[in-house]
């Protein structure tokens, strides 16, 4: 126990986790599929003290240790294995996938993940309505995205002044921080990948209204039971973030390969 990455300590003030690393390791090799060894070494199976357990985590739960539960990997291989087949799907079906991690240790994680695969993020905090309020979030968007096409543009250099124009580039910037991440993304994504359910509890209830399907990481303090692919485990390592989002990435890029591809010559014989 004294040399896993996270110490699953109630901070008595805080009442949160603490990571003693703040270095994102490498990327992991995923190609022989989930790796029951490699979710061990990345300190996967250590959960919450078992004061802080939920009740309906009882079924992956493999044992207790010095008052912190411990998961059960074979149940966490089973559970990301049909997670990662959904992402794949989802994937090839041309559709979006949100991610969402906004805690320290997930956030660059979940941008890196986001950007590599093109898919909409969320790691900065989640704005109230962005999935259920469409009207108000999508006419913010619109007003960022005709700013930046402005500034791109030149329109607005040329009718105002240089004080006048870093503002507005303080503004889109601003923005940016907010909606960045979702600015290109459809009305209603495919799916939605959640680091840590507790701390995205908003995302999650406004998936759940919507009907989306949602994939998380979930530890031993949470209720598996709210979402579609729970994947127990620990949520606040980050060389365990890491490895699942390796697979996630994984998953995602497959899936993009099998998407039905038009080639020229095909279009030319539909007349």
């Amino acid at each position: 126990m004294a040399s896993k990455e996270v110490d699953h300590v109630e901070d008595e003030q805080s009442e949160t986790k603490t990571v003693k690393s703040k270095i994102t390791p490498e990327k992991n090799d995923v190609s022989k599929g989930v790796d029951i060894k490699k979710l061990l070494e990345a300190g996967a199976h250590f959960g919450h003290k078992t004061s802080r357990w939920h009740p309906k985590m009882a079924q992956y739960i493999h044992s207790k240790r010095e008052g912190n539960h411990i998961i059960d990997l074979t149940k966490t291989v089973s559970a990301l294995e049909d997670a990662l087949s959904f992402l794949t799907e989802t994937s090839a079906a041309g559709k979006q996938i949100l991610m969402v991690g906004t805690k320290r240790q997930a956030k660059d994680i979940i941008k890196n993940l986001a950007e590599v695969t093109n898919m909409p993020y969320v790691t900065e905090r989640w704005l109230g309505g962005l999935m259920t309020n469409q009207k108000t979030i999508g006419g913010r968007i619109k007003h960022l995205k005709d700013q930046e096409a402005k500034m791109d543009s030149g329109q607005l250099a040329a009718k105002h002044s240089k004080l006048e124009l870093q503002r507005f580039q303080e503004e889109i910037d601003q923005m940016n921080v907010i909606f960045g991440g979702v600015k290109n993304m459809v009305a209603y994504p495919g799916a939605v990948f959640i680091v840590d359910i507790v701390q995205e509890n908003n995302a999650l209830k406004e998936a759940r209204k919507l009907g989306l399907k949602t994939v998380a990481l979930v530890d031993t303090n949470a209720d598996p039971s709210l979402v579609d692919y729970p994947i127990p485990s620990n949520d606040d390592a980050i060389k365990t973030i890491q490895l699942i989002a390796d697979y996630v990435q994984q998953a995602i890029e497959q899936g993009k390969s099998r998407q039905k591809v038009v080639k020229p010559a095909d279009k030319d014989e539909v007349k």
